[in-house]
């Protein structure tokens, strides 16, 4: 196990050379998951979609943990099934096998519905606000993270490969000899919805300039995407890639209103700064663009879909979330710039 270890820390270093945009999903999950390994895992309690709860604390020292983060739009994490499946039915009595939905753009219902189709056996928790994402650095999906019996993390990647499955077995087959202090759970963050005044703080844009949500002068549109929406999901989620590009071209049309400040706000999953200026160049957008690396913002404002479209006000009041585009969104601006 220490071998294995040293092994992944040293890959690690490596990786972070690596510029993002050269980087495939394994070298992102492993360059996010870095600071992790070889730390104590959360002690988080997890509720799945059959309200059982799962105490991970209580695993810590008895089991080794297998933490597979997954969507049902995801074309590599459909391919990933069987391994997933196969590692659960042999899994025996020590390594918990629990496959976690990050939420975005997914609901219960979806997973419900491919649970069915295919089978799956294995216990499924539903990350409807990220915070565990948060805790183990997603980045991109599948997203595999390993805990040894000692309760620290071993290994965080993408790919279904050799890698994973020699994981998998040294964090099975060590013996620990002590167990990990508790780890700190994510801290609570503040949550904004529709009639919550939003406290002044401030993003980063593309071009590094600072964007402060608050203006006393003028409201301010939110508009929450991903780059890969219109491109990716048009084989897995064809009305969901309209629905992003309907939006986008709104707000295109839109966002030259000089009474009203917009600022496109982008998912860090599957998502690079590189990947974000192509994706504004390609589309020609003008409204500054800032790239939520860490989903702190989505989190913030409980935003788990795009496109969605929060509307404040310039005393710095959420007044309304969209989620479509539509004559609905003309009207509100124009209500909105007149406040």
């Amino acid at each position: 196990m220490r071998r294995l270890l040293a092994l992944v820390l040293a890959l690690s270093f490596m990786l972070l050379a690596t510029p993002l945009w050269a980087q495939s999903g394994q070298q992102r999950a492993e360059a996010a998951g870095h600071s992790l390994i070889g730390t104590p895992a959360p002690r988080l309690k997890l509720k799945t979609i059959d309200g059982q709860t799962i105490d991970l604390a209580s695993l810590y020292g008895k089991k080794a943990v297998y933490l597979k983060f997954w969507a049902t739009w995801c074309v590599p994490c459909r391919e990933q099934m069987p391994h997933l499946e196969r590692t659960f039915e042999q899994a025996g009595p020590d390594l918990a096998v629990i496959a976690i939905d990050v939420g975005f753009d997914d609901s219960v219902e979806e997973v419900r519905k491919y649970q069915r189709a295919v089978g799956l056996g294995m216990p499924i928790v539903f990350d409807g606000d990220g915070s565990l994402g948060e805790a183990f650095h997603l980045r991109v999906t599948p997203q595999h993270v390993v805990i040894g019996r000692d309760g620290r993390v071993l290994y965080i990647g993408h790919e279904a490969n050799a890698k994973l499955d020699a994981a998998l077995l040294a964090a099975r087959s060590a013996t620990p000899t002590a167990i990990a202090q508790a780890a700190q759970p994510p801290k609570d963050e503040p949550h904004y919805d529709v009639g919550d005044s939003v406290p002044g703080f401030t993003a980063k844009t593309l071009d590094g300039k600072a964007f402060p949500l608050l203006d006393a002068k003028r409201p301010t549109v939110l508009a929450f995407l991903s780059p890969w929406c219109e491109s990716y999901l048009a084989t897995s989620r064809p009305g969901l890639a309209q629905s992003c590009r309907a939006m986008r071209e709104q707000v295109t049309a839109l966002s030259g209103n000089s009474r009203v400040r917009w600022l496109g706000v982008a998912s860090g999953l599957w998502a690079s700064r590189d990947d974000l200026a192509k994706y504004r160049d390609e589309h020609h957008i003008s409204m500054p663009l800032t790239l939520d690396d860490s989903g702190a913002l989505f989190r913030r404002f409980r935003v788990t879909h795009v496109p969605t479209l929060l509307l404040l006000d310039a005393q710095g009041r959420i007044v309304r979330r969209v989620e479509e585009a539509g004559p609905s969104l003309g009207d509100a601006l124009k209500t909105l710039s007149v406040r």
